[in-house]
């Protein structure tokens, strides 16, 4: 008789279902698991070391490149965990803006995590669906910040600017018919928030189309229901957060559980599942849609009737206004020493952490009284998830692991730092 032994089989790290640059080895018994080890490490930036050597405000552009789907919201912790040390305390329209971008970002998010997630399994159409969204929250992005996706728009005591009052247009190009360019501008006629509401009215029926095209599907339901079970209790032994807990029946969201800035204030719901499979984490994601746009549009509602600032008015972390600035020497001097030396944060540490689209994104932040950070330690969602695919793919086939490695939603930017 022929010996039968495992067979050793390398899944990346150029896989294109592998979110980066992922490397897992994996043990086969014919086409089924026996164990998958994931081997991290090969895109390591240093970024927790680099910030001991840049300034608190030159490191916010780092955050953004962490987790390159949800820029703003690591921007958020990281201002939070400074505002912490220093005292400061944002401006409410501040905070609302900030809010409102956080859900934005998770839109963001979990739109290209459900494109990719039906590219990796075979469905190509949601991934063109999806993107057509993604298009418009981009334009937001870059509305406010001047960049479409590394916004560094989040500032400690704020936001960088206030929200324009005037959407950017597209222009017209021989490529275009009238017909197209005033299709096209028709929802740019008025300030970004006159967009963003725009955006908010005809999402949910987006959301339906996704719903149309995969809920109900069989082979969607084939690839995903059963898959990657994971129970509540071994959910939270294992340090899920965001989705991937929620998925698996447990109630838990900072943004109700602890909240920050004014989600207190705002009006939604917690999507939860019941069998913690592939299908419920999908199921839960697609909630996160509709719910985040709720949010978005209280948000909206409340930023038209209440103007204000947007930064603190201490310029010991906050810039002056650039008008005060070339009228009076003691704002120079506090512009000058602000962007040359940089802020002095009161020496002690603080951790702050925000609901991030793919779990509990925190920063811990120790000071010791100068211009720079003495530590820094970033918690990312995505790595306890990753140290779980071992125990979640066990007993599946090679084509599941692509499955539940898409519903981990990992991106190696914050797993590798």
């Amino acid at each position: 008789m022929a010996e039968i032994k495992n067979y050793t089989m390398n899944f990346g790290p150029q896989h294109p279902a592998a979110h980066g640059v992922l490397r897992l080895v994996l043990e086969l018994d014919g086409e089924v698991i026996e164990r998958a080890d994931p081997h991290i490490g090969l895109l390591h930036r240093a970024t927790e070391k680099l910030a001991e050597t840049r300034t608190f405000l030159q490191s916010v552009p780092y955050m953004d490149r962490l987790d390159y789907v949800s820029m703003m919201c690591n921007e958020h912790a990281y201002v939070m965990a400074i505002e912490k040390l220093t005292g400061v305390v944002p401006p409410i329209r501040a905070q609302y803006i900030r809010v409102m971008f956080d859900e934005i970002t998770r839109t963001l998010n979990h739109l290209l995590w459900l494109g990719a997630h039906g590219l990796d399994i075979g469905a190509m159409t949601v991934f063109l669906y999806c993107f057509r969204e993604r298009e418009d929250l981009m334009d937001c992005y870059e509305a406010v910040s001047g960049a479409r996706m590394h916004a560094a728009y989040y500032r400690p005591g704020g936001v960088y600017r206030d929200l324009p009052e005037r959407m950017p247009q597209y222009d017209p190009s021989p490529l275009r018919s009238e017909a197209d360019l005033r299709r096209l501008n028709e929802t740019r006629q008025g300030s970004l928030l006159d967009f963003i509401e725009a955006f908010t009215e005809r999402f949910p029926g987006c959301v339906d189309e996704y719903e149309t095209l995969l809920t109900d599907n069989r082979i969607w339901k084939q690839r995903t229901v059963g898959i990657g079970v994971v129970t509540p209790e071994r959910a939270l032994q294992l340090g899920f957060t965001g989705p991937m807990l929620r998925g698996s029946g447990i109630e838990w969201d900072l943004r109700k559980k602890q909240p920050y800035e004014v989600y207190d204030r705002v009006d939604f719901d917690i999507p939860v599942g019941t069998n913690g499979d592939c299908y419920d984490r999908y199921l839960v994601r697609i909630e996160e849609m509709r719910q985040s746009n709720r949010i978005i549009r209280q948000c909206v509602e409340w930023l038209r009737r209440n103007p204000g600032p947007v930064i603190s008015d201490s310029h010991k972390v906050a810039a002056p206004r650039r008008v005060d600035m070339k009228m009076n020497m003691e704002e120079l001097i506090h512009h000058f020493k602000l962007f040359t030396e940089g802020m002095h944060v009161p020496a002690g540490e603080a951790y702050a952490a925000v609901e991030h689209p793919k779990g509990e994104f925190g920063i811990y932040l120790v000071s010791d009284g100068a211009n720079k950070p003495y530590r820094l330690k970033i918690r990312a969602p995505g790595f306890p998830h990753l140290a779980a695919i071992d125990e979640m793919s066990r007993g599946h086939m090679i084509a599941d692991v692509v499955a539940i490695i898409g519903t981990q939603d990992i991106v190696f930017g914050e797993i590798d730092r």
